[in-house]
């Protein structure tokens, strides 16, 4: 059991794991800002631009149950945001791997410091077993 707790511990103190426990804290808090801007500026505007309607109060009433249509439109113009932002951080990425990998490796034209003695060890060499 012993074994089974230290590679456990191993696992959650990796760097990887604590990039992710990050990547989660910021996308929690990327989350209520999307749904700041959603909620208290988008949904608010596109309501007057279309006659005044408070999506977030736009109720479907099925009998006892009440559909609530409109913070289902809401969820849908988060996700797209979000998705939207995910895309941008993405290709972003994606465009400095291709220009990295582009990037041509420059050779050096002049021998190294290293290269230079080596050559004049071999040459002193060959002198030696010529005369």
């Amino acid at each position: 059991m012993s074994g089974f707790l230290k590679e456990f511990r191993d696992f959650a103190v990796k760097g990887n794991m604590i990039d992710l426990a990050i990547g989660v804290i910021i996308g929690g808090a990327f989350g209520t800002i999307v749904s700041s801007i959603v909620d208290d500026l988008f949904m608010p505007l596109i309501g007057i631009v279309i006659g005044g309607i408070d999506f977030s109060s736009i109720i479907l009433q099925v009998g006892e149950a009440q559909v609530m249509f409109g913070l289902f439109i809401n969820a849908v113009v988060k996700f797209t945001i979000i998705a939207f932002v995910l895309f941008l951080v993405v290709k972003g990425i994606n465009a400095m791997k291709r220009q990295a990998a582009e990037e041509p490796v420059e050779e050096s034209s002049a021998p190294s410091r290293e290269e230079v003695l080596l050559t004049e060890i071999r040459d002193a060499l060959r002198a030696g077993k010529q005369s």
